[in-house]
């Protein structure tokens, strides 16, 4: 496999997102959560506990909504499989002097890229909302650690769906539900209190996103305990399990819709 080839298939790829539709999607929605969201909930709620520290709600939503970015970057990568079969560039891209590996470290290289790009935008917008961060070196260097793990994650998972999907609408349709319900059922917008159905617990524990949101928070206030090894370990595990369910599904991808 050529890193180079992937290197190129990650640029094409990125190229073709940059449209206003597509930044929209990464940026507008993300944004308008933390600034509406944020200036509302935020003068509702107080002091949130997190790491053995209290921080307001603005503090606890950022790093949520740069966590949310590896979601957003995953289902554009997913989109990309489809629409790369649509159109036959898939099939063109194969019969050049590319393989199915590169392609695939291709759209991986993708996600990466679109979720940092949009978590670093998230973070200034976040610094300009809050008059400014306290970020420290280690925290920032496990934010970006995470957000590429999460991304890895969140791309697998959704080139896996795009893999399987019979047709663009129905992966349109899935991918629609998952964003919102991930987003949801997770702890980016809020902590899971013990009070809350134990059915809804389970499920924010069972979402990855949880722990996306959960690392990435701890970097963004440098709050080191031992429960984010937990929650590393956790999140590692599932992003491999997922990185290889995603390799057998894409191997079975054929040219072309058929």
């Amino acid at each position: 496999m050529d890193l180079l080839n992937s290197y190129r298939l990650a640029m094409r790829n990125i190229l073709v997102n940059a449209d206003p539709g597509t930044m929209v999607f990464l940026l507008m929605m993300p944004t308008l959560y933390l600034v509406f969201m944020g200036y509302m909930f935020g003068s509702l709620i107080g002091g949130i506990a997190v790491g053995g520290s209290s921080i307001d709600y603005m503090s606890f939503l950022s790093p949520g909504i740069i966590s949310f970015q590896t979601l957003t970057a995953g289902a554009v990568a997913g989109g990309m499989l489809w629409s790369d079969r649509r159109y036959g560039m898939f099939e063109q891209i194969l019969s050049g002097p590319y393989t199915r590996a590169e392609y695939l470290l291709g759209i991986v290289l993708t996600t990466m890229a679109l979720a940092i790009f949009g978590a670093i935008i998230m973070l200034i917008i976040s610094a300009v909302l809050t008059g400014g961060l306290a970020l420290t070196v280690a925290g920032f260097a496990l934010i970006i650690a995470n957000l590429i793990i999460g991304s890895v994650f969140w791309g697998a998972f959704l080139l896996a769906l795009a893999a399987i999907s019979k047709s663009n609408q129905m992966y349109n349709s899935i991918q629609v539900i998952i964003l919102f319900f991930a987003s949801f059922a997770s702890t980016v917008f809020y902590p899971v209190s013990t009070t809350a159905p134990l059915a809804l617990r389970l499920v924010v524990d069972f979402n990855p996103l949880t722990y996306v949101a959960n690392t990435v928070r701890a970097g963004y206030i440098s709050s080191f305990t031992p429960a984010l090894l937990d929650d590393e370990i956790i999140l590692v595990v599932v992003t491999a399990a997922m990185f290889l369910l995603s390799i057998l599904s894409y191997r079975r991808v054929r040219i072309g819709l058929k």
